[in-house]
């Protein structure tokens, strides 16, 4: 056999010390993946909007809120936008939507922003809060 037939070896000097197998053995499997509970999986949110990042209609703020008529329900949605329909059956702001969907504020917007265009929600400005209701949080927020 000639020099040139012979199976090139790594240089020693790379192989780490921790390997464990030579270099003609196989690799050993990978470890096996950790079950994961439905309720930790992960969706991307450019998944949850197709990629867009700014909503349909303008002036959405994280105060704003939405609610959903009953007739909603019924309606052809996707597994978000039934969660908003459902969680709006009373008024809610688009940061608790945000929160409930455990998405950014952003992606609620959006997802918001589709149901109102197609009719399914209604979105209203929030009521101003008043100077004393102010003050009364900052009070409350520095006694924290």
């Amino acid at each position: 056999m000639r020099d040139q037939d012979a199976p090139r070896l790594p240089d020693p000097r790379m192989i780490p010390v921790t390997a464990t197998t030579g270099w003609r053995e196989p690799a050993a499997p990978p470890p096996s993946t950790p079950t994961v509970d439905p309720e930790e999986r992960v969706v991307r949110p450019f998944i949850v909007t197709g990629g867009r990042t700014v909503p349909v209609l303008d002036g959405l703020r994280i105060e704003t809120l939405v609610q959903a008529p009953p007739s909603a329900l019924s309606a052809p949605l996707r597994f978000e936008e039934r969660t908003v329909v459902e969680l709006c059956s009373s008024p809610h702001s688009i940061a608790e939507i945000g929160a409930a969907l455990r998405v950014p504020v952003g992606i609620a917007k959006v997802i918001v922003s589709d149901l109102a265009a197609a009719g399914h929600v209604t979105v209203r400005a929030a009521p101003e809060l008043s100077t004393a209701a102010i003050e009364r949080i900052r009070d409350l927020v520095r006694a924290l």
